[in-house]
């Protein structure tokens, strides 16, 4: 069976020096509209991942992402945005990628290449049989990415994977793969595009199914985001309003006194 990189195929488009800005902007809007459909065929292979982080997420276990390049950049972009968005520790979804963090700004030569990097990435965080290991790699096929999963396999930690290429070795490296078949890029090879955007909604749409699963959301609302910047405060405030009856400065000094949505409402129907 020969393995076929689909998004460094040529695509559809030639001599794109030769359009003009609004048939560049078209086109490349015209490519995007596919990415959605692709990630709904992997819906059935997102589940099993979500469900396997949710029951190791309530043995006390974490979830990690590993990348290089763009794929790891946005793993490190979605761990990120878990504390404040669902009032998780810092530490319950780890972004990894191949280079360190000098590697988020800016390309680290060779990183991806090395096999056993990411093993050792992962030891600097006692990684263990509660995790859940998610290798993030567009082309199915990065070093850095396959040999860290086939580490943890090793050690009976559980593996997923996010690839946009069927059958790569990641995907059969996995314990749990998600192959999202975005096809050529507009620009050949450049799997920050297509690919970039389906990984990045499959990364949204396993850790807020995730928290959901965990009781992190109220509703449809954030209960237990951190209160960061005003913004937020006021939110926080609007959403206490909507859940209990009081005014906006009742509100507010509830959230003040408790710290979250959540626990200024849990005490109000306490009382």
């Amino acid at each position: 069976m020969t393995f076929t990189k689909t998004t460094e195929q040529s695509s559809k488009y030639e001599h794109l020096e030769k359009m003009s800005v609004p048939e560049l902007l078209s086109n490349i809007n015209q490519e995007d509209r596919t990415v959605p459909l692709a990630v709904e065929k992997a819906l059935p292979q997102i589940e099993t991942l979500v469900t396997e982080i949710v029951a190791k997420m309530k043995l006390g276990g974490r979830l990690f992402y590993i990348g290089a390049g763009t794929s790891g950049r946005l793993g490190i972009l979605d761990a990120s945005e878990c504390p404040p968005t669902f009032g998780v520790p810092f530490d319950l979804v780890v972004g990894i990628i191949a280079g360190g963090d000098t590697a988020i700004r800016k390309a680290v030569e060779n990183a991806e290449d090395n096999a056993t990097q990411a093993w050792e990435d992962l030891k600097a965080f006692n990684v263990n049989e509660n995790d859940v290991v998610v290798g993030i790699a567009a082309s199915g096929t990065t070093p850095y990415v396959i040999g860290g999963l086939q580490a943890c396999n090793e050690k009976n930690i559980s593996t997923g994977s996010i690839s946009c290429n069927a059958g790569s070795p990641l995907s059969q490296t996995a314990k749990f793969p998600i192959e999202v078949i975005v096809g050529p890029e507009f620009v050949t090879g450049s799997s920050r595009m297509k690919a970039g955007t389906a990984q990045k909604m499959v990364l949204n749409m396993i850790t807020t199914a995730t928290m959901i699963q965990l009781g992190k959301v109220k509703g449809n609302k954030m209960v237990d985001m951190q209160l960061s910047n005003s913004k937020l405060v006021d939110r926080g405030i609007k959403m206490i309003m909507g859940e209990i009856p009081v005014s906006y400065e009742e509100g507010a000094e509830l959230l003040k006194t408790h710290g979250s949505v959540r626990k200024a409402v849990d005490f109000y129907n306490k009382q």
